[in-house]
């Protein structure tokens, strides 16, 4: 078994990260954060304590994964996607109401996509680039476009 490659530049904290995972420079991987094997976060990443990433998942650079996050196997997420955790926020607020967001296995999100607080991207979904996801998405749907709407369902595309 590998063990998890750490470059040089990252300030990584959590000790649970599966074998076989790679992460790159410039990534911060806070303490309470869990990654799976074989996983990609590439460069100028954030992961914060309260996130758990499944095998196989690939992080591509500029993405941050704020408290809260789930995330299944095989799952890709874009450059510079955008998650988010708090429906109202605001400096010092302290009635801040974290709000869990869950992306299944096997789904994929399109680079420069938003995923606001709250929501369930289904296994194997689609998210387009740039779409702003306001509410779940069933599985296997694609959906594109502000405010993210479907393009497909998942019965429609198989054969």
């Amino acid at each position: 078994m590998l063990k998890p490659f750490i470059h040089a530049l990252a300030d990584v904290q959590a000790t649970k990260i599966g074998t076989g995972t790679r992460i790159w420079q410039f990534v911060v991987v806070l303490p309470g954060a869990k990654i799976g094997q074989d996983c990609n976060i590439c460069s100028h990443c954030l992961i914060e304590n309260d996130v758990v990433i499944g095998d196989r998942v690939t992080v591509k650079s500029g993405v941050q994964l704020w408290d809260g996050l789930r995330v299944g196997d095989n799952v890709f997420i874009g450059p510079n996607v955008t998650f988010t955790n708090d429906k109202h926020p605001k400096s010092g607020n302290v009635n801040f109401k974290l709000l869990s967001t869950r992306v299944e296995s096997g789904a994929s999100i399109g680079g420069g996509a938003t995923l606001l607080p709250g929501v369930l991207i289904g296994a194997g979904a689609t998210v387009g680039a740039g779409a702003v996801v306001t509410k779940d998405v069933p599985p296997g749907a694609t959906v594109v476009g502000n405010p993210a709407r479907a393009v497909s369902q998942a019965s429609s595309m198989e054969t």
